[in-house]
């Protein structure tokens, strides 16, 4: 009768052990990341955007205008190259590539709501930064030359 006993109290306890190790080894679920200091609403100066605009929609938006042109943040924004982005002062209007990027967002928009409808009869005909910019921060203003000057083609000649 001991042994049986002392059966079944070593199994609950390699159990209880087995089940111990397991909770440890899972630990508490991870937390989420918390969100760098810099960015978080209420914005200040937003002049183009609106004062509600989500923090994801945001950086998403900045993120477009950066791959668009080609250029990082402190192409307009005020902050020092390789420091955290928590010590650039976003709200700021020192830089004047700032206003510019907030006149072509005024023209990106007037071409979206009206002139491109108007114009083409197509109510979702849209442009981007991207669009003309291609990557550079001077928008191309004619077509870039062929690859190979043999392929150009002719121009026509009147008649």
């Amino acid at each position: 009768m001991t042994h049986a006993l002392a059966r079944v109290a070593l199994v609950a306890g390699l159990i209880t052990f087995g089940v111990s190790v397991a909770v440890a080894q899972a630990g508490a679920p991870p937390a989420p990341p918390a969100l760098p200091p810099f960015a978080n609403p209420p914005f200040k100066n937003l002049k183009v955007f609106p004062q509600d605009i989500q923090r994801a929609q945001l950086l998403s938006n900045m993120k477009f205008f950066s791959q668009s042109l080609g250029v990082r943040c402190t192409f307009c924004h005020v902050g020092e190259e390789g420091k955290p982005l928590s010590t650039f002062d976003f709200a700021s209007d020192a830089k004047g590539k700032k206003q510019t990027a907030r006149a072509m967002l005024a023209m990106v928009s007037a071409l979206n709501n009206k002139t491109l409808p108007d114009a083409t009869g197509l109510p979702d005909a849209k442009v981007t930064c991207y669009t003309c910019h291609r990557g550079a921060t001077k928008p191309l203003t004619a077509p870039p030359p062929p690859a190979d000057p043999a392929a150009a083609p002719t121009p026509a000649k009147p008649s």
